[in-house]
């Protein structure tokens, strides 16, 4: 994405499947091609995969948490 993707954001090259539309494609990202599935950072499904990266990239973006 131009200028990176921020915390939270859906990456604008996912499909409708949850699939990367750039796969395969020398426009790809090197940082998503270099990526390894972990079941300690993707849990054992889409949805806890989700999750986990969520809660990473929150805590990872340098923005305060806001409190509930």
């Amino acid at each position: 994405m131009p200028g990176g993707k921020p915390a939270g954001v859906r990456c604008i090259h996912l499909t409708a499947h949850q699939l990367c539309a750039l796969f395969g494609l020398p426009e790809r990202p090197a940082v998503c091609s270099a990526f390894r599935a972990d079941p300690e950072v993707c849990g054992d499904s889409a949805d806890a995969a989700i999750r986990l990266l969520g809660w990473l990239e929150e805590a990872t973006s340098g923005e305060p948490a806001v409190a509930c």
